[in-house]
């Protein structure tokens, strides 16, 4: 199994040192000839999402992203890479991608003074969360699975063959998100 990782901008080294400690294949997305290799899965890392949607326009990328996206590639967004797999977005007038059924409030936590740290429940399992300049989700569709809530807020969610998360789970000791998105590939077990 390969993983293919935006690297773009963001944390997306600490993306592919989760998928090391899981001892899973994976490649840097840098340039347009990346995307020609085959990957089982993708990952959208946490970032700036306007950064990371600017830089995907200037290298030529969106459109075949958005594309392999939507005819199935499993994807793991985190916090940044939620806000680009979003329908909509409550507090900016252009969404991204518009693939993901959920309505996201970007830095709805605040500033970086917002930032914070918690343990909490996903998809029935107790982990550690790191919120950085964090969105949350205010709306899921009908076919979205929501996986955790911190403080009555939607943090991660499912829709078929995406998740998202506001968090960033690559932050932390835990390795339990990958491990699920791995599952959903149907590669690992939890």
């Amino acid at each position: 199994m390969t993983i293919g990782i935006l690297a773009v901008q963001g944390a997306f080294v600490e993306h592919q040192n989760m998928l090391n400690k899981l001892g899973v294949n994976h490649f840097e997305i840098r340039q347009p000839k990346d995307l020609l290799i085959p990957m089982d899965g993708l990952i959208l890392p946490g970032g700036e999402s306007t950064a990371m949607r600017k830089l995907l326009d200037d290298l030529g990328m969106f459109s075949t992203l958005k594309e392999m996206i939507a005819q199935g590639l499993p994807t793991l967004g985190t916090c940044a890479g939620m806000i680009l797999l979003a329908k909509h977005l409550t507090n900016q007038e252009q969404s991204h991608m518009q693939l993901m059924d959920i309505d996201v409030k970007r830095n709805a936590y605040g500033r970086q003074l917002g930032s914070f740290f918690t343990t909490n429940t996903f998809a029935d399992r107790m982990i550690p969360m790191t919120f950085i300049r964090a969105p949350f989700i205010n709306r899921v569709g009908q076919d979205v699975n929501i996986l955790s809530t911190v403080d009555g807020h939607i943090v991660a969610a499912r829709q078929k063959h995406m998740l998202a998360t506001a968090f960033h789970p690559e932050l932390t000791g835990s390795t339990y998100v990958h491990e699920y998105f791995l599952q959903m590939i149907g590669h690992g077990s939890i």
